[in-house]
């Protein structure tokens, strides 16, 4: 099990307190939202993720809707946003080119195998809310640039995911290594990290460019922590959401920060801005672990409960493994047995870990719109909070 202390990694001075958050978000019943059991044991699993954009409200009215649930479509709350993301896909087609066309193919793969561009249009959405405040009339090059280098750089994440996972499957489709081998793969990956290296640089930003620099080592960060603690059931909730910061959150707290630090507000609002990327980071990055066990590999488009055959403990697990002692030995037995894998699935729905798991993605999303209270009220704001409704929404 890794050690939550990283020499010369300050995770306080990037607004980032491990131990903190954890502290508050595992407080006993009676104390806090992360033991309180939901309804349900199973969440229901929607292969159509259409939504209506939710106002701008109280955190109050977040989680619970009443009677009438709204369905939140990605498509509505992106409209806001449709010509800046029409030119990104433009200048990232011309972006990758054809100097390496072996290379350029296989980044034309996962760019055109689907996905909602969240990352960049998250970029958009803060540089648009907050160049608001600042009385910019339009973005800035540096903005647009930006949502660029955010998407070329998660780009580039997914591929190496894929090869280290050895996943075939992404979106439905076959995988860049699935289709053009090892060597390619890894080659495609480290193109779109050059490449996004080199953009970065020329924003001539230092406080940016740090930020987004610092991503890139949370990637590695990331990837080492999961490697080494494949099959460990004694992996705490901390490493887990630590895990999550360094593979997910990261990247977006650094891309709404900057956005904000292109549109030269003030410090606070950089900071809430960042607050706000990390927490829905780390929600969404728990709504995808509880969707491994609650949908069909259809849904997903890649083999359901992946993550559990592969050794990597998720907080579904990881709340399970407190109840179920018999989760344990199927674990640390690596899924020998036929069907074991089948009857750990079926220990962690029975035992409240998805439930808790899910409490545990609402109250970050609580926190993602509560960071929002700095922005006044504008159509990027409420989509901004319609992201996190979303989210929240691939769970109900």
């Amino acid at each position: 099990m890794c050690s939550l202390t990283f020499p010369g990694l300050d995770l306080s001075k990037r607004r980032f307190d491990a131990v903190g958050f954890l502290r508050r978000s595992c407080q006993r019943p009676e104390g806090g939202l992360l033991y309180r059991r939901a309804e349900s044991v199973r969440c229901k699993a929607s292969a159509a993720q259409n939504v209506a954009i939710g106002s701008s409200g109280p955190v109050g009215g977040l989680l619970v809707s009443g009677d009438t649930k709204s369905i939140i479509s990605v498509s509505d709350l992106l409209e806001v946003i449709a010509d800046d993301l029409q030119n990104l896909n433009k200048n990232l087609k011309s972006i990758i080119g054809a100097e390496n066309p072996v290379l350029a193919s296989a980044a034309e793969q996962i760019f055109g195998a689907g996905g909602k561009r969240l990352r960049p249009a998250l970029v958009f959405l803060a540089s648009r809310a907050t160049a608001e405040i600042a009385g910019l009339k339009e973005l800035r090059t540096q903005h647009q640039r930006l949502a660029e280098i955010i998407e070329m750089i998660h780009t580039a994440s997914l591929i190496h995911d894929d090869v280290l996972d050895d996943s075939g499957i992404r979106r439905g489709k076959k995988t860049i290594h699935q289709i053009y081998g090892t060597r390619v793969a890894v080659l495609a990956g480290d193109f779109m990290f050059a490449h996004s290296s080199w953009y970065l640089a020329n924003l001539e930003n230092l406080e940016v460019i740090k930020l987004i620099s610092q991503v890139i080592k949370d990637f590695a960060s990331g990837e080492i922590k999961q490697a080494s603690s494949l099959f460990d059931c004694d992996l705490s909730l901390e490493d887990y959401m630590l895990k999550s910061y360094y593979k997910t959150a990261s990247l977006v707290a650094a891309s709404t920060k900057s956005a904000a630090i292109f549109s030269e507000v003030d410090c606070s609002i950089c900071e809430q801005m960042y607050e706000y990327g990390k927490n829905l980071g780390l929600s969404f990055q728990v709504v995808d672990d509880i969707l491994d066990f609650t949908q069909s590999s259809e849904q997903l488009g890649k083999p359901a409960a992946s993550d559990l055959a592969k050794g990597n403990l998720t907080a579904p697990v990881i709340f399970a493994l407190e109840k179920e002692p018999k989760l344990r030995e199927i674990i640390d037995s690596e899924f020998s047995e036929v069907g074991s894998l089948d009857t750990a699935i079926d220990l962690v729905l029975k035992s409240g870990g998805v439930d808790r798991a899910q409490a545990l993605a609402k109250e970050k999303a609580e926190l993602a719109i509560q960071n929002l209270n700095c922005l006044p009220h504008s159509r990027y704001k409420s989509s901004l909070e319609g992201i996190v409704k979303y989210n929240l929404e691939r769970i109900d």
